[in-house]
């Protein structure tokens, strides 16, 4: 799975020629991606600032708005790909434009499906 990192912040302030720039380059790897029989799924996510964290603390739930980490940079979205190996994943992570600009993270999806 590799998850996208990004500042909303930072992306509403690109104009609209730097946003064509990016999602250009997403089509490109989707497009690599769904022909290569790599695609598994992928969504984005609703900015940060529509998330509920929930702990549990002394047996009650307690909801407070926002992520759970005070961050610049929020977990955006994901995509979940069947590569051959793990050196093939960071390769598609390394392509992503998220990654030249905030950061994608690599992580291995145990079980079930």
């Amino acid at each position: 799975m590799l998850l996208i990192y990004n500042s909303a912040a930072a992306f509403e302030a690109m104009t609209e020629d730097e946003k064509s720039a990016v999602f250009g380059q997403v089509d490109v790897i989707m497009k690599e991606l769904r022909e290569s029989g790599e695609w598994v799924a992928g969504e984005g996510l609703a900015d940060a600032a529509r998330a509920k964290t929930v702990r549990v603390r002394d047996g009650a739930a307690v909801v407070t708005d926002g992520p759970y980490l005070e961050a610049k940079e929020q977990f955006a979205g994901y995509l979940t790909v069947d590569v051959a190996s793990e050196e093939r994943a960071v390769e598609i992570a390394a392509q992503w434009p998220d990654a030249c600009r905030w950061g994608m993270e690599v992580r291995q999806v145990i079980g079930g499906g």
